[in-house]
């Protein structure tokens, strides 16, 4: 019996290390549809984060060899000077339409008459209704939507959009959590596991890239977005938490503002991203 105890969980340790599915933003893999397709095929990523204005264009390409388009980045803002769906958002989920993929939605700004700061809960009663209005929309094109916290925006809290998120409980609207706004946003001060466990039931995507360490409040995009395997943040401890938590999405490779060939850094991203499986 404690034989079979013992290598119960010994399987379940394991699967629970497997590496999972992992996948690359358009920051990172930049070049033609057919290029990105081959590149990301050849290097093991399972999926590609794109727009909605080139989705058409990449997904045949993709799906050639196996590729997902696991999402499409697009910002907002909401005003209380309107209460309809932004043209830019229907025009986003018209380009959607077929692909069966998730709008990430960056809310860039929520404007009051009397003005509001960034993830003020004042904005919620603008955003919520709006956020309604476009899972609708969403719905019908077979869409879904993750809240995309970014620095500087409104929304650019793990917080914010998952008060927005619970306050309008559908399983089509969830969030995401990117490592580098998080440093930016919070620091390294800040254990993002306890905010990571609350958001576990609506928590879609994680994103994450090599980083340094330090005052993050204060670096610049150079220094929170690296290859991964670069940087002295401890990135394997992130993702390993992570998973330890509960998480069982996919990840993401950020990798805007990186000057580096494009195949160069999907191939080192890659091979950091391998090694922390090891």
């Amino acid at each position: 019996m404690k034989a079979w105890l013992f290598l119960w969980f010994s399987v379940g340790a394991l699967c629970a290390e497997e590496a999972p599915v992992f996948f690359a933003m358009d920051t990172a893999a930049r070049g033609q549809p057919a290029d990105c397709a081959v590149w990301l095929s050849q290097l093991g990523y399972a999926g590609f984060g794109g727009r909605p204005a080139t989705a058409k264009s990449f997904v045949p390409e993709l799906s050639k060899h196996g590729i997902a388009f696991t999402n499409a980045y697009h910002v907002t803002k909401f005003s209380a000077e309107n209460s309809e769906v932004p043209a830019d958002v229907v025009q986003a989920l018209n380009a959607l339409e077929g692909v069966n993929t998730t709008l990430w939605l960056g809310i860039q700004q929520v404007s009051l008459p009397q003005g509001v700061k960034a993830g003020a809960a004042e904005g919620d009663a603008i955003a919520v209704p709006l956020l309604k209005k476009t899972l609708v929309l969403a719905k019908a094109k077979h869409v879904k939507i993750s809240l995309y916290p970014h620095a500087g925006f409104w929304a650019e809290s793990v917080e914010t959009v998952l008060r927005l998120a619970n306050a309008v409980d559908d399983p089509d609207l969830g969030v995401t959590f990117n490592l580098c706004h998080w440093l930016k946003v919070e620091g390294v001060e800040r254990d993002p596991v306890p905010v990571i466990k609350a958001a576990l039931p609506r928590l879609n995507f994680i994103t994450i890239n090599g980083a340094d360490t330090g005052d993050t409040r204060h670096f610049g995009w150079e220094r929170l977005i690296q290859p991964l395997g670069r940087g002295t943040y401890d990135v394997k401890a992130f993702v390993h938490h992570a998973q330890e938590a509960g998480y069982r999405g996919s990840f993401g490779f950020q990798g805007y503002g990186i000057k580096m060939d494009s195949q160069e850094l999907l191939k080192v991203t890659m091979d950091g991203w391998k090694a922390l499986w090891k």
